[in-house]
């Protein structure tokens, strides 16, 4: 939204100051950066206007304005005043005009009969009219709950309130920077964009001590992802549902989910998407991820990039040399679960692996280069692979099938590195979409060297959860009887899933993403799916300056 150099745009919404005293940085967030993000009470907003977002009625020009009754809907500019807004209402009244603006909810019960941000808003509307030559002195704000209606006066001091106001937007909307977020405040818990400012968690990362325990703020949406993996399916769009036709010799059998219940699209192999269902996921931000029949993830499709470039300027730079810091921490994390899931699991402990790996968080803490970062990760993936087999447990006459020498892929040799790739894909394609999601470019890492077709960013962001969700659904998948031998195709060329081994994957990646972990830094409980959202948006926090430091997830 600003140009290069901080230049505002000429013109600012007048809902845009509502926000600006509200919370600057909501307003930063949402105007500048161009974020948003719903909940339940826009949607009720949402509602509320529902029908004065339809124009109706003619607004006649000043000289005629008894021939007024009620327009909805009207839009207003002033280059003078630099505003454009939309009044919900306009009535005739004397000669004159009265903007009406509609809010969901009750008055409050103050002095003014309405908040601050609500009035000022109103004022502006008021001021649009009267620099487009009507008279207007006063407006009021319906109140969609309880249908009443505030009388609000445009006197001399809510003028020049409302134009200072405006003076303190224009620069702060100039700014390199948001504003810092606001401290413990109760306008947070049920701001639509908490989870994407994360006041709590910047707060307690920008300070040493913070006095009461933090708040749980990524949102926590029931929306989850779909999987179309029979081969010849079709997936359309009937009304607010999506459908998955699959055909088989026994004829057409079709499932439906709501569209609201749908977080991404994952479609495997030879299934058909509709123009109309690509549309409107596209539509609705919901992204496409598209799988080969083997499961190596082939690519993503959104609508509209996002458009907070600030953060991706910031980014690009960043990729080009690499980032030391964020490379360590993402490292460290890696090396400190993969020791943790030898200890809880592998049987018999493998006290001299364990050992080593110890020893490799001290050297990658003491790294200089992410060449030298490299090296040690390296030497630490090879003690931690040769052990990993100790973890496994399958059933007694199953125990040669789940036999693995190492980490291999491109096509993986045996079934248990078939399950970690198709778990590290799945990883991968919820990390890539998360970037997207987040403002971040998924090909630009800060550890992982950019290079033609590869997500390094993702691959960035997916180095801490491999241990945490990928690996140990594997393990879940072996040790719980879950998959067997005849899950898996084995050719000269490698190893496959089958269709039934397929979903039994998927069935247990989406549960491992829905357990729930006590998070080490700010101490509340989130699923492993939010905590892949809240770390990629630490990411872009440091990679914007807001927060010092980048700590991974680590498992307790």
């Amino acid at each position: 939204m600003v140009a290069d150099g901080g230049v505002v745009p000429e013109l600012v919404p007048v809902r845009m100051l509502n926000e600006f005293v509200y919370c600057e940085r909501l307003f930063f967030i949402e105007w500048v950066q161009a974020r948003w993000a719903g909940n339940e009470d826009t949607a009720e907003g949402d509602y509320a206007h529902r029908s004065t977002d339809r124009q109706v009625g003619s607004a006649p020009p000043p000289d005629s304005i008894d021939e007024l009754r009620i327009a909805r809907s009207v839009k207003l500019s002033s280059e003078r005043l630099g505003l454009v807004g939309v009044i919900d209402t306009l009535e005739g009244n004397d000669g004159g005009v009265v903007p009406i603006d509609y809010k969901k909810g009750a008055p409050p019960d103050t002095p003014a009969g309405a908040w601050e941000p609500e009035r000022v808003q109103l004022c502006a509307l008021g001021l649009l009219l009267r620099d487009n030559g009507y008279e207007c002195s006063h407006g009021e704000i319906y109140f969609a709950q309880t249908r009443q209606r505030v009388r609000v006066e445009f006197d001399e001091r809510l003028v020049e309130v409302t134009l200072d106001l405006l003076t303190q937007l224009r620069a702060t909307a100039a700014a390199d920077n948001a504003p810092g977020p606001l401290d413990d405040s109760p306008k947070c818990p049920r701001c639509s964009l908490v989870g994407v400012c994360l006041p709590d968690e910047t707060n307690k990362l920008n300070r040493a001590q913070v006095p009461a325990p933090v708040r749980l703020m990524v949102r926590n949406g029931d929306s989850r992802p779909v999987y179309a993996t029979e081969p010849g399916s079709t997936v359309g769009k009937s009304g607010e549902r999506l459908i998955i036709t699959n055909r088989d010799r026994d004829g057409s059998r079709s499932r439906s989910v709501r569209l609201i219940d749908v977080s991404q699209l994952n479609v495997f192999g030879n299934v058909q998407v509709t123009t109309q269902a690509i549309r409107e996921l596209m539509r609705r931000d919901i992204p496409i991820c598209w799988f080969s029949h083997g499961g190596w993830f082939s690519g993503i499709a959104e609508g509209l990039p996002s458009k907070h470039v600030d953060l991706r300027v910031r980014q690009a730079s960043i990729a080009a040399d690499g980032n030391l810091d964020l490379a360590r921490a993402s490292v460290l994390a890696k090396i400190k679960n993969s020791r943790a899931l030898l200890m809880r699991n592998a049987r018999p402990r493998p006290h001299e692996a364990i050992v080593r790996l110890k020893s490799a968080v001290a050297e990658a803490q003491h790294a200089t280069s992410v060449p030298s970062l490299l090296g040690v990760e390296g030497a630490a993936a090879r003690t931690y692979w040769s052990h990993f087999g100790r973890m496994l447990r399958p059933n007694d006459d199953e125990i040669a099938d789940f036999d693995m020498n190492g980490r291999n892929r491109r096509p993986p040799l045996d079934r248990v590195n078939c399950l970690l790739s198709y778990c590290y894909s799945l990883l991968v394609k919820d990390c890539t979409a998360m970037a997207f999601s987040v403002g971040l470019d998924p090909y630009m890492g800060y550890y992982h060297r950019p290079r033609f077709g590869r997500p390094a960013l993702a691959l960035d962001l997916s180095e801490e959860f491999r241990p945490l969700i990928a690996e140990s659904t594997v393990l879940t998948l072996i040790n719980n009887g879950e998959v067997a031998a005849n899950d898996f195709v084995v050719r000269a060329q490698g190893v496959a899933l089958t269709q039934d081994g397929r979903r039994a994957v998927l069935r247990a990646y989406e549960r491992r993403l829905e357990t729930e972990l006590t998070h080490p830094v700010f101490g509340y409980r989130v699923s492993y799916r939010r905590a892949i959202e809240l770390q990629a948006r630490l990411v872009a926090a440091v990679i914007l300056g807001e927060v010092p430091a980048y700590e991974g997830l680590t498992m307790r």
